[in-house]
């Protein structure tokens, strides 16, 4: 039997911000964050059409389509690309922020010498000018929010999800086939691999749709033979995990209770965004699927399918409860 357990204990987390989560901060937190997405994906449209059509974006903001311009052009381009990949990719992006600040100084300067210049149309350079300044209002605005954020999105979004199965086998038998984190992949189906690195350290690959792969390194944090292992993530801006399995004696003694304690938090950022989408979608129903995998690998020896199966991928195979039990 599987159940949603709701008692808590002291585990690691992922992603958890120190002292207290006020509503109001979490507002700032969040609008910043989203102030910001919205800031990088400009940044990478504005920097492709620089780099690709700059004599069009130039023609588009009134200065005179020649090389000189379109090389400058090209050369903001790959700026704008720089700064809008900084920070839809990193984790705290604060400083790529202020670097679009910085950016935005350079353009305002390079329009208002164009205003100067007899050639050059003063209306489509009046109006590029007025919208890179209201661009500039928010590029400060979002930088000093960050800033005073300390640096980042504080404010990460977190799942945290337990689950608890009844196994057949002795707690002592559960924990030593968990404790071998290279026999994981053989039921968390996700995972490509997971190798051990060192006395407390170990490389972990996931695997997602359209073969791509997500590594990261853990370290052990407890580990209390026949009872208790607990983990996180370290040194990964993919994103932030945590978790504890706990290895009890069933009532009775009929086998052992394995109860499985996740907390999940991925990062900000374009990649981190795609990373939970693989991982962190209903994470509940993942812990869920590699438990009952567990079971059966501990019971069985493998992990059964069934080919009648409306599921894609590997899964346990289990029929519906309706059906009549023959002797």
């Amino acid at each position: 039997m599987v159940a949603t357990e709701t008692q808590a204990y002291n585990r690691p987390t992922a992603g958890r911000r120190n002292g207290g989560t006020a509503e109001t901060q979490h507002q700032e937190d969040s609008t910043a964050r989203k102030l910001a997405i919205g800031l990088g994906w400009f940044s990478v449209g504005l920097g492709l059409a620089e780099v690709v059509s700059p004599g069009a974006v130039a023609t588009l903001i009134g200065v005179q389509n020649d090389s000189k311009n379109r090389g400058l052009l090209r050369g903001y381009g790959v700026r704008e690309l720089a700064a809008g990949i900084g920070i839809l990719t990193q984790s705290q992006p604060t400083n790529w922020v202020w670097g679009r600040v910085a950016g935005d100084v350079v353009d305002l300067s390079s329009l208002a010498t164009a205003l100067t210049s007899s050639s050059d149309s003063k209306t489509r350079l009046a109006a590029a000018t007025a919208a890179v300044a209201g661009v500039t209002a928010l590029d400060v605005l979002c930088a000093q929010r960050l800033s005073a954020n300390g640096n980042g999105y504080k404010q990460k979004k977190e799942t945290t999800a337990t689950k608890t199965i009844g196994i057949d086998k002795s707690p002592e038998e559960a924990y030593n086939f968990w404790r071998n984190f290279e026999n994981l992949p053989k039921f968390m189906t996700y995972l490509e691999s997971v190798r051990t690195t060192g006395d407390r350290r170990s490389h972990w690959v996931a695997k997602g749709p359209g073969g791509i792969t997500v590594e990261w390194d853990a370290e052990l944090v407890r580990d209390e033979p026949n009872r208790l292992i607990s983990w996180r993530s370290v040194d990964t801006k993919v994103f932030e995990n945590a978790g504890t399995v706990r290895f009890d004696p069933a009532p009775g003694g009929r086998g052992s209770s394995v109860r499985v304690d996740v907390d999940y938090a991925p990062n900000g950022g374009v990649l981190n965004s795609m990373v939970g989408k693989i991982l962190g979608v209903d994470i509940g129903q993942r812990i869920l699927h590699d438990l009952r995998n567990f079971k059966q690998m501990l019971e069985v020896g493998e992990v059964t399918e069934s080919d009648a199966s409306i599921h894609s991928g590997m899964h346990p195979a289990q029929p519906p409860e309706q059906w009549p039990v023959k002797d």
